[in-house]
């Protein structure tokens, strides 16, 4: 990645989207999450159930 004959980056551009888009978007959905807490709203499942899910029973693995 360039600005004019400055090299900004020297990753592959597969690396750098998946840096700057994914982490990017996973950012923002976290603000969501947040926003939805501060206003005692459940946080919706996105890839797997919740801690807000009523009907979900949380059990924590000892070893």
């Amino acid at each position: 990645m360039t600005y004019g004959d400055e090299i900004l980056f020297t990753l592959p551009k597969k690396q750098v989207a998946r840096v700057f888009c994914m982490n990017h978007l996973v950012h923002h959905r976290a603000q969501l999450g947040v926003y939805l807490r501060i206003l005692d709203i459940p946080f919706p499942a996105v890839y797997e159930p919740s801690a807000d899910d009523e009907n979900v029973i949380m059990i924590r693995r000892f070893r």
